[in-house]
């Protein structure tokens, strides 16, 4: 069924906003990772580059429209190749220009590398409240496999030495379904990071994306059979020692939910400045929603005079209900179900029989209030958003 325009009108409301800061040079660039990164095989232009965030976020002013920022995500790329006075820099600017809400969240991806480890403390003090480290495996021999630059030891290191630094809130990435990678070494995996104290894991599946090398020369992976052992197994690991699975591949204790990836999937709002940067705001005036993205190439980006925008486009109101969706359902309690208005200006008529067939099929939970997924239809997401498309 596809979405049709309401004849009602509903004003979209401005939800929270969050700042994305995408820092794009890698040492090495992984077989698996699809994302903007590029190998520095030069001196990174720090000071440069961050004058440019900074004319970045100056130029995209007028899509702040009032708020200030809820969260701060330093992502990449390797954020950690950056000291921590150029993180300060950028941060400092970011609450002249914009202003913080009390309790901001500040995330930067780090790698686990002892290098990097060195900068925790100056991240600390620049202003960063959350780590997050890109460890995938604790297993040396995995962690080859996957091209990654630390080795098991320097992984487990690196959870200490953010707790050295006082960092109170610690996410780690973990990656299952490795080439030759048992049940057993992966729910290693999740033991160590468990026992290390961490409260937030990010634990997903090897994935083959195109644009990499794993894409050219795909690595032998476990079967289907092996890959649902896995996830049976870390599910059931992770819940025994009190982790709430409250996203896809996203599981809490406590209050560690990361505040920044929430926006993401509750269809907030957030500028995204740096090279190959997206961003998505909702603009109240024009009643419309624009997503944007930057250019992708540093050389471009720091260009003279550049005006960072590669492209922007609006989402169609036909797309909006879908482009909600395959945010708001990779929730496990999904979103409450005025979200749906506010934020993408349709009305709930738009969606009311697709609710209705669905919740009727057991895909999605009966409460009214509500749009999340069942249990059942949970396991079966892309059959789930298809009865939106």
């Amino acid at each position: 069924m596809t979405a049709a325009t309401s004849s009602v009108p509903v004003t979209l409301t401005l939800p929270p906003l969050g700042l994305y800061v995408h820092i794009p040079w890698c040492t090495k660039k992984c077989p698996y990772c699809d994302f903007n990164s590029h190998v520095s095989r030069d001196e990174i232009p720090e000071k440069a580059y961050v004058e440019a965030l900074i004319e970045d976020l100056n130029q995209q002013l007028d899509w702040v429209q009032g708020r200030k920022l809820s969260s701060i995500f330093f992502g990449g790329g390797t954020p950690s190749l950056f000291s921590g006075a150029a993180i300060n820099h950028i941060i400092e600017a970011a609450e002249h220009l914009v202003g913080f809400c009390d309790l901001i969240e500040i995330t930067l991806e780090a790698n686990p590398g002892s290098v990097e480890q060195k900068r925790f403390n100056d991240y600390r003090e620049a202003g960063v409240n959350r780590l997050s480290l890109g460890v995938q495996s604790f297993d040396s021999r995995h962690l080859e496999r996957l091209g990654r630059v630390h080795d098991g030891q320097q992984a487990e290191r690196s959870i200490q030495a953010a707790a050295t630094a006082n960092f109170k809130r610690v996410n780690i990435d973990l990656m299952h379904g490795l080439e030759q990678q048992t049940a057993t070494q992966s729910m290693q995996d999740l033991r160590i990071a468990i026992d290390a104290g961490v409260e937030h894991i990010s634990w997903y599946q090897l994935t083959i994306e195109a644009n990499t090398a794993f894409y050219n020369q795909p690595p032998p992976l476990p079967s289907e059979d092996r890959l649902a052992d896995i996830q049976a197994m870390g599910l059931s690991v992770l819940a025994e020692h009190g982790f709430q699975q409250y996203e896809v591949s996203a599981f809490a204790k406590g209050n560690q939910k990361a505040l920044h990836n929430l926006n993401y999937w509750e269809f907030g709002d957030y500028i995204g400045i740096g090279a190959g940067a997206h961003g998505k705001i909702t603009l109240a005036t024009e009643q419309t929603i624009v997503r944007s993205q930057k250019t992708r190439q540093p050389n471009n980006y720091l260009a003279p005079k550049q005006l960072f925008e590669n492209r922007q486009k609006v989402i169609p109101l036909v797309d909006r209900p879908v482009e909600f969706m395959m945010n708001a359902l990779r929730l496990k309690k999904g979103v409450p179900l005025e979200y749906f208005s506010s934020r993408t200006g349709l009305d709930n008529s738009n969606i009311a029989q697709s609710l209705k067939r669905l919740r009727s099929q057991g895909l999605l939970v009966s409460d009214p209030k509500r749009i999340a997924a069942s249990p059942l239809g949970y396991q079966f997401l892309n059959t789930l958003l298809q009865g939106f498309g």
